[in-house]
């Protein structure tokens, strides 16, 4: 069994926000962004972490899908 990783990224000047994560780990990733996003010493917006949360969702979701359909070779 294959195990993957996914890397969801937000950069923003200098800032930059690396996240890497596998799809067992989604929810603790959502969490992850909330906790950030009440943290008033991490420049991370509660907008930043909708529109992250939003995106690791497809990410899973289109890891999903990906795996559903066999590979064409």
């Amino acid at each position: 069994m294959q195990h993957e990783l996914s890397v969801l990224a937000l950069i923003r000047g200098k800032e930059r926000f690396v996240f890497v994560y596998d799809d067992e780990s989604l929810h603790e990733l959502i969490d992850a962004f909330r906790v950030q996003a009440a943290d008033p010493n991490v420049n991370l917006s509660w907008y930043d972490a909708a529109v992250l949360a939003e995106r690791a969702r497809q990410q899973a979701g289109d890891a999903r899908t990906q795996t559903n359909y066999p590979s064409k070779r």
